[in-house]
């Protein structure tokens, strides 16, 4: 990994004068850390950029939703498409992931933006979808972008989706997106509700395309 110096000289060059493109995958698999032949490639990555390159492509997702309608015994199932690839207007800093499918016989729809901060050595996470009406917000704990898993925390006031008894509090929420394979990737997330245990909310199970 490079050193702190190394890595800020890196990020202020890509902020300055940096704009690469990017295509959509051709569905094939990668090998962990590398784009398809279909990708530009971006440059001078550091590692923590470097390990989101896995990401790139187009998933089928199996969906399990716990909350909003579904139980922890009977979650609601549905299947998305998820696509993710480098914004090369931001200098291949960021990455943008759009899925696409069913939630309860509704369409569903989420827009997320995935980046990890070199200052702070750890990833950034949003999202806007058509279930929560607004836009939930998450950031790892400073030094933690070196782990195996990518894990992002905030929080978030509840419209409903927690029940009742919980409209207008703030739940605390973590994300954890485990980079299992090439092929396989498994996106949780957990709700904290007050007096509570924290219970998964959702699970996403990648598979590539």
């Amino acid at each position: 990994m490079r050193s702190t110096k190394a890595r800020a000289l890196v990020t202020v060059a890509l902020m300055a004068c940096t704009a690469f493109g990017t295509g959509c995958s051709d569905g094939s698999a990668s090998p962990v850390g590398i784009v398809s032949s279909s990708e530009v490639a971006p440059t001078n990555q550091d590692a923590g950029h470097q390990k989101l390159n896995q990401l790139v492509g187009e998933w089928n997702g199996a969906k399990s939703t716990f909350i909003a309608g579904g139980t922890a015994d009977n979650p609601i199932k549905s299947d998305i498409t998820s696509r993710w690839h480098w914004i090369g207007k931001t200098g291949n800093n960021f990455m943008q992931e759009e899925a696409e499918g069913t939630f309860g016989g509704k369409p569903y729809y989420r827009l997320g933006t995935l980046g990890y901060s070199p200052t702070d050595d750890r990833y950034e996470w949003s999202t806007v979808d058509s279930v929560t009406p607004m836009m939930m917000t998450y950031k790892g704990a400073k030094g933690s972008g070196g782990a195996a898993d990518i894990e992002v925390v905030g929080e978030f006031t509840d419209p409903g989706v927690l029940g009742p008894q919980f409209v207008g509090k703030t739940i605390p929420m973590r994300t954890v997106i485990e980079l299992e394979s090439a092929d396989r990737v498994t996106m949780e997330l957990y709700f904290a509700p007050p007096g509570e245990a924290e219970r998964i909310a959702d699970r996403v199970i990648l598979t590539r395309k």
